[in-house]
């Protein structure tokens, strides 16, 4: 199904009539979330392009995901079943306050099974399994421009993507190895997207980079601050920077486990114990370590 059709199909509207303590089905009213949809598409339809919307005000500070809750409330629908992460964790404060926030105002069902959910919503993290075609992850953005690196003026900026000038971004992981014989951008990884526009992927580890690649899944990036929504659509080319001689490459955990479901092929946290000064490592994505302990510890 095309994506026009899917927003056509399912559009938060006919469902107007729904209202919870006193708000309209999603918080927001019709006419804010008919403009993000708007958004949406174009965003959609020119790959990794940043698109301006009139970002709204939300019952929480900006800079905390205001921008990916407004995507969330603009496509979510009472059928839906969300799932809420910051950082890998279903239960951290900052997801667990969206998701109460978001059943208060829509009643819809909450899980922490990726496979489970119909929206995701995230902050620095794609989950650790592979999402389908019937999923869309929204991610929550605090710096959209890929290029502020570089370039502080907004103007500038606007031109350099307009006329793909992007040789100052070569010229800075350029000067990176110069100084440390490597590319050390651990998150935020510059990506091209559609081999056109450079974007930033939000800042997600390098490990979760290559997902975003001829995925299934539509993501949609969402700065509430900067006021920007942009998108990369199933199916499309996302390739990161890199150089011939100093390629692209993910974090490293050749030798580690997870020590409570003995996984070794996800991202992993390091915790170290404040009184023997031990080293543990465990799944940043919480969902799927619970999922994979309940059969580790059979």
């Amino acid at each position: 199904m095309q994506m026009h059709e899917w927003l056509k199909n399912n559009d938060p509207l006919a469902h107007a009539e729904a209202h919870i303590a006193g708000y309209p089905f999603g918080f927001m009213d019709e006419g804010a979330k008919k403009e993000i949809r708007r958004s949406i598409l174009k965003a959609v339809a020119i790959p990794g392009y940043q698109v301006p919307y009139g970002s709204r005000e939300m019952p929480i500070a900006r800079g905390w995901g205001t921008g990916g809750l407004q995507i969330t409330l603009s496509l979510i629908k009472p059928d839906d079943i969300l799932k809420v992460i910051d950082q890998g964790c279903d239960g951290s404060v900052n997801a667990v306050n969206i998701k109460k926030f978001v059943m208060a105002v829509t009643q819809v069902a909450i899980t922490t099974d990726t496979r489970a959910a119909t929206l995701i919503q995230t902050r620095h993290r794609i989950p650790e399994e592979r999402m389908t075609d019937q999923q869309i992850l929204v991610l929550q953005v605090p710096y959209p421009e890929a290029l502020r690196e570089v370039e502080p003026s907004e103007m500038e900026t606007r031109r350099m993507h307009a006329e793909a000038d992007y040789s100052r971004m070569w010229l800075y992981l350029y000067e990176d190895i110069v100084h440390y014989g490597e590319i050390t951008i651990s998150y935020r990884y510059p990506v091209t997207v559609n081999g056109r526009y450079i974007t930033d992927p939000s800042p997600i580890p390098r490990w979760d980079v290559p997902k975003l690649h001829m995925a299934d899944t539509l993501f949609l990036f969402g700065a509430g601050r900067e006021k920007r929504i942009y998108a990369i659509p199933p199916h499309t080319s996302v390739e990161p920077l890199e150089f011939e001689d100093h390629q692209f490459r993910i974090e490293d955990f050749s030798g580690k486990a997870c020590a409570r479901c003995g996984a070794t092929d996800t991202f992993l946290d390091e915790v170290i114990d404040n009184v023997g000064g031990g080293r543990s490592y465990f799944c940043s994505d919480t969902g799927y370590c619970d999922k994979r302990s309940r059969t580790w510890n059979r």
